[in-house]
């Protein structure tokens, strides 16, 4: 007997802030639209409308350049709230149709609909219904590939954008492939897409007709990786969760800069606020991560897993600087840094688990935090971080 095909399906969101900003100001819609950081500053650019991505501009590329390629685009300063607000209806959609969803960032997620045929339909109208009920209950674009694996879903919904739905009947996974670019697949950057067409390998084609022994021989283990991809085959599952997998902040600086103290000093910053949305959200974290980017763009992250997890400002800023301490060379220039969380736990930690003067510091926490949800945000701060308003090394978020 024949196993039924496992049927994966990718939904992405079209210019996901973009394509929100459009429902909050309906006159902007059609036009080239940047969301992202201050033009009169170093910011970059979060989201572009397909308008504007038609004159070159892309997320990550900084501010001043996206408005060189396109003078006339309306520049908007993102509204997370409403992503977030909009993010959780979509993926509430998705989870009707079955719990086994994977959300990969706020505009992404795989779903694992083995089964739901008999619910649903076949495979591809269950697709157009996720479509439909998208744009028709959230006024969101979206694009969708399916397949049978990970990989050739996620391919095959990025090849159908914008507003595409790209099926890939179970066998053809390979032939799908065949004809697509090489830097198309899961793992093949610029550096190992270079190595590849130095050897002949244009296409996923191309990479299909070597020999596992070869690419091992040649790339190691990820030779392995290589022969697989090229075939479509990819087993890993759809790991379902409701809490987002990890939360982040970053800033960049106005001007490139060596100042440790500055640095410090924001590194706090970040990890107070991080910390309160971890507690905002009952939640704790078991890994610390921090994000460095050079002027030349080159950018580093390194992480750290800490043996209990936590919600606290100071072991999240101590585990962090320690990284930057190791991983940042004294004297050179960093263009931008982030801290972020990741290994996520809802409920939190039991208090007794912790000595007495870590429960007090639980505790003075979950006071200011009460104190700034009633008079606000700003309504007390270390002393440490008000000396950051005097220094002329502003940051831009």
């Amino acid at each position: 007997m024949v196993a039924k095909p496992r049927w994966i399906i990718h939904v992405d969101l079209d210019a996901f802030f973009a394509s929100v900003e459009e429902l909050l100001h309906p006159k902007l819609k059609g036009k080239p639209i940047i969301v992202g950081g201050d033009p009169k500053g170093r910011g970059v650019v979060a989201s572009a409308s397909y308008a504007a991505r038609a004159y070159g501009v892309h997320s990550a590329m900084p501010m001043a350049q996206a408005l060189r390629l396109c003078p006339e685009a309306v520049v908007i300063s993102p509204h997370h709230e409403e992503y977030a607000r909009r993010s959780q209806a979509v993926m509430g959609i998705l989870r009707e149709i079955t719990p086994q969803v994977e959300q990969i960032s706020i505009d992404e997620a795989f779903l694992d609909v083995t089964g739901c045929e008999r619910l649903w339909g076949p495979v591809r109208q269950m697709g157009e219904m996720i479509q439909r009920r998208i744009f028709e209950e959230q006024g969101l674009p979206s694009s969708l590939g399916i397949a049978t694996s990970k990989l050739v879903a996620k391919i095959a919904c990025a090849e159908g954008k914008p507003r595409g739905l790209v099926f890939v009947p179970a066998g053809e996974e390979q032939a799908f492939l065949a004809p697509l670019p090489i830097e198309k697949l899961w793992g093949v950057g610029k550096v190992l897409g270079a190595k590849l067409r130095a050897r002949g390998v244009r296409t996923i084609g191309d990479l299909a007709t070597w020999e596992l022994e070869q690419l091992v021989q040649e790339f190691g283990e990820v030779g392995r990786m290589l022969y697989l991809g090229a075939r479509g085959i990819d087993k890993s599952p759809v790991r379902s969760s409701r809490e987002r997998r990890s939360i982040s902040q970053e800033a960049t600086f106005a001007h490139d800069t060596a100042d440790r103290e500055l640095v410090r000093r924001m590194m706090l910053q970040m990890s107070e606020e991080l910390a309160a949305r971890l507690r905002k959200r009952h939640l704790v974290a078991q890994t610390v991560r921090i994000k460095l980017r050079y002027p030349d763009f080159s950018t580093m992250t390194r992480q750290v897993t800490l043996s209990q997890p936590t919600d606290q400002a100071m072991v999240i800023y101590e585990y962090a600087w320690e990284l930057l301490h190791q991983y940042w060379p004294p004297g050179r220039r960093l263009r931008l840094i982030g801290v972020g969380l990741s290994g996520l736990f809802e409920g939190g930690y039991q208090l007794g688990l912790f000595d007495h003067q870590d429960q007090r510091w639980i505790r003075l926490s979950q006071a200011l935090d009460e104190i700034r949800q009633r008079f606000g945000r700003r309504a007390i701060t270390r002393a440490s971080l008000l000396e950051r308003k005097k220094r002329s090394g502003s940051l831009k978020r």
